[in-house]
């Protein structure tokens, strides 16, 4: 599991609206600092969504092999991103969105994270909650 977040690159971000409109969205990530560290243009939903209501639910992988991750998240601008975090993005990922105006960074921290293959893994697939690990 810890792979799939330090190898992945793309998740589906879910976030809601405070009239409860779901959002649901393709972002490419960095696992960096215990969070995941993404990005996207101010003006998008996702945004003004994680604005109203600090909170997104991530999902990595496919049906069979899944993570979900609820976090709390945090939007910081382009210069608010330490260096060596903007850097370790723009590397893993290809592109650079300190170069981009009107982009900004999410920090979405885990509090709780869920993870199966099949359903005989059900009854285990809570691997944190409130933050906490409960299985490495």
């Amino acid at each position: 599991m810890l792979e799939r977040l330090e190898e992945d690159a793309d998740a589906w971000v879910s976030t809601v609206n405070p009239d409860a409109t779901p959002c649901l969205v393709p972002l490419s990530f960095l696992w960096s600092e215990g969070s995941l560290v993404m990005s996207t243009r101010d003006s998008r939903p996702t945004v003004r969504n994680l604005r109203a209501v600090p909170r997104a639910r991530v999902a990595l992988g496919h049906t069979r092999d899944v993570v979900l991750i609820d976090t709390r998240a945090g939007i910081l601008g382009p210069g608010e991103l330490p260096g060596r975090e903007a850097d370790a993005f723009a590397a893993k990922l290809g592109w650079d969105p300190r170069e981009k105006p009107g982009w900004l960074y999410l920090r979405l921290r885990p509090e709780r994270l869920l993870a199966w293959r099949e359903e005989n893994e059900l009854a285990d697939r809570e691997l944190m909650r409130d933050g906490l690990w409960l299985a490495r």
